[in-house]
């Protein structure tokens, strides 16, 4: 009875016979290692509840961006159809609910434009673009929103970063990841209470623009 059972690991599997010279395969797989076997990986799909996928979201956005979680979710519903379709399982009994991403124009790197740019900022010699550019890729902040972040927006304890004037919409807060604060733990203080600023303290002018797309190019 024990080997009948297609759970979410073993439908994993054979979805991975299928998808292995996938380019995004690669990052397919780190998601499911790292997020979804130890909660799910036991469990037939009829068997998870919308309170299990709920509890999961609400648990990696606190360190994840909502981008990534939705990846992380998307990947669990097309492991769970792969299963459906092949007439090896049955459906889930809810549909998962994506995070939402706010800013609508970007784009999904590839793995290798992925492993490109972070390889790029680690060797660039641009300490303060190359922090910005880590900060856009945790938290999916805009360059704009960026510049106008103080100190005191940052709740290292609670886990939150509140939004000035965000483009089109009212003051709104956002999870701080890991990664973003083990960014913003490395920046110095200033006294312009800023956590952008050039070295002089002064603003930014529209050259960061040249400079954050040396980076990325």
């Amino acid at each position: 009875a024990e080997k009948g059972r297609w759970t979410v690991s073993k439908l994993w599997e054979e979805y991975e016979k299928q998808k292995v010279d996938s380019k995004s395969f690669r990052i397919d797989k780190i998601w499911f290692e790292n997020y979804l076997k130890e909660p799910f990986g036991n469990k037939e799909p009829q068997d998870i509840i919308q309170l299990d996928v709920d509890r999961l979201r609400i648990k990696l956005l606190k360190t994840l961006a909502p981008q990534s979680v939705k990846h992380i979710l998307a990947l669990l519903r097309r492991i769970v159809n792969f299963g459906v379709q092949k007439q090896l399982c049955k459906n889930l009994s809810f549909k998962i609910q994506l995070p939402e991403v706010h800013n609508n124009k970007t784009e999904d790197l590839t793995p290798d434009q992925l492993k490109n740019l972070l390889k790029a900022i680690g060797e660039s010699g641009d300490l303060i673009a190359a922090n910005m550019m880590r900060i856009a890729l945790f938290t999916g902040m805009r360059r704009g929103e960026m510049f106008k972040s103080k100190w005191d927006d940052i709740d290292f304890n609670k886990g939150f970063i509140s939004l000035r004037d965000p483009k089109g919409k009212e003051p709104q807060k956002i999870p701080l990841n890991n990664s973003a604060k083990s960014v913003l733990e490395g920046i110095p203080l200033h006294k312009s209470g800023f956590v952008f600023t050039m070295n002089n303290g002064k603003p930014f002018k529209t050259d960061l623009r040249r400079r954050l797309n040396r980076i990325r190019d």
